[in-house]
């Protein structure tokens, strides 16, 4: 009798699974800086050390469930858990309102190089979530996501520059967690025309929301 061989492929998150881990440390993050029993001056730092431990689950629960963590993730909690260690450290806020301009300039440049040399980097992460596109189609869409994420970096300077603690914490929830998901959506035309198989299609976004 042959034994079954371990079942260790690895999977990639969807819909609610998805969710929990690209959302759920900035939902933390949200709700303690509103609700932590603390001075208000106080409330930004306890939010972020939240922010750490939420997003450290988030990537432990990628790795016990789908059996990997992806590179985005893997980016994304490092600069969590670096930036918001030396915000609580040094008491200075501003390392963690610079994180997500960090993350998007990476993430467009990331893209920007693939696309400038012919190589489907955008395909390798959502490759299962788009089935059926062709190559023209994964063309547009990093440029598309390219474009997208330098916005968001200026975008992130000019808010957390010029706007409240308050404000920009809001403007995260109610501003970027909007703006990413219209501009998935707004993708899907173009992607339909470029093959994609509506039916078995995920529409995600590539990484987390920052």
């Amino acid at each position: 009798m042959t034994e079954k061989p371990e079942m260790t492929e690895k999977r990639e998150p969807r819909g609610s699974s998805q969710l929990l881990i690209d959302v759920g440390p900035l939902l933390v993050f949200f709700v303690v800086n509103f609700f932590a029993p603390v001075p208000q001056a106080l409330k930004i730092f306890v939010a972020t050390g939240a922010f750490m431990v939420a997003m450290i689950a988030a990537m432990i629960y990628s790795a016990i469930k789908f059996r990997h963590i992806s590179p985005l993730l893997w980016f994304s909690g490092v600069m969590v858990v670096l930036l918001g260690g030396i915000t609580i450290w040094l008491h200075d806020e501003m390392f963690i309102k610079m994180k997500p301009t960090f993350y998007y300039l990476l993430v467009a440049a990331i893209l920007a190089f693939g696309l400038f040399t012919g190589k489907p980097l955008l395909k390798r992460v959502l490759g299962s979530s788009y089935p059926g596109l062709d190559a023209e189609g994964w063309r547009k869409l990093t440029r598309n996501w390219a474009l997208f994420f330098a916005f968001m970096a200026i975008v992130n300077e000019a808010v957390w520059r010029n706007s409240s603690t308050d404000f920009w914490i809001g403007f995260k929830l109610w501003g970027v967690l909007p703006l990413t998901f219209l501009f998935a959506l707004a993708n899907i035309p173009m992607l339909l025309k470029h093959g994609l198989n509506s039916e078995d299609a995920a529409p995600a976004e590539p990484g987390p929301v920052e």
